[in-house]
């Protein structure tokens, strides 16, 4: 299992997409117009062959419209997974007694959303490509359009939990991961990435239990800090802040 691509929401896409081309140095982002389906506008970034997607709601009573509501601001939204046999994974998901809220196969991707008022934290999807190294959503010609490079990937992801214990063992049942309590938290092992789950910070803005921020790689992190500074953004040691989430950065 890999940790391959997670979402943010916010009000203002445009903006947003903005800050995080400037921030980062990415490249155009692809704009899936699948995803009108969910009452949703998106962009999707390509971070080395990782992806960063902020989706904004464009009509009433979506689930994303409802997190911004909830939780008072932009902040994280959705973690994707990349898993080798979804079949025997959502099989799994079931006898689990965990709610699939949407799924589609489209014979070279195929995800399952599951519901988050079964797992708590996030919107969760399991996801297969064919071939593997493939990653339909992130848009035609995705290799060719990551920037100069500054972000070469996605390497942990932070959800606050009023019980994080509990949360992690249920996302450890869930995606059959190893979870044990380390210094920064209890971390959940993917074979490639880390689900980090702490309590909840009752001094941040954004509200309540969800994705509070995530682990970049990348050999830049002056490039990226002082980018940060100049849009006027938080700024700390290796973290910066944007659209309610901390970006560590790291070798």
């Amino acid at each position: 299992m890999r940790l391959r691509q997670l979402a943010l929401v916010a009000e203002d896409l445009e903006q947003t997409a903005r800050a995080l081309t400037q921030v980062f140095s990415l490249g155009d982002p692809f704009r899936d117009p699948g995803v009108a389906t969910f009452g949703l506008a998106n962009t999707v970034f390509a971070l080395g062959d990782c992806f960063l997607e902020v989706v904004s709601p464009v009509a009433d009573g979506t689930t994303a419209g409802r997190q911004l509501a909830r939780r008072g601001g932009p902040g994280g939204y959705m973690v994707i997974v990349q898993v080798d046999d979804l079949a025997t994974e959502r099989q799994r998901v079931e006898q689990l007694g965990v709610r699939v809220a949407w799924e589609i196969d489209l014979g070279q991707a195929a995800t399952v959303h599951l519901h988050p008022r079964d797992l708590g934290g996030a919107l969760l999807s399991l996801d297969q490509m064919t071939p593997p190294a493939s990653w339909k959503w992130g848009g035609p010609g995705w290799e060719q359009r990551r920037g100069e490079g500054h972000v070469s990937g996605i390497r942990a992801v932070v959800i606050q939990a009023d019980d994080p214990a509990a949360m992690a063992k249920r996302w450890g049942q869930v995606l059959a991961s190893p979870v044990s309590a380390q210094a920064d938290g209890q971390v959940l092992e993917l074979d490639e990435g880390r689900v980090i789950f702490v309590p909840i910070d009752r001094d941040r803005a954004v509200e309540g239990e969800g994705i509070i921020g995530m682990e970049l790689a990348t050999d830049h992190a002056p490039d990226v800090l002082e980018a940060a500074r100049e849009c006027g953004l938080p700024v700390e040691g290796n973290m910066l802040q944007l659209a309610g989430v901390d970006f560590r950065l790291v070798g």
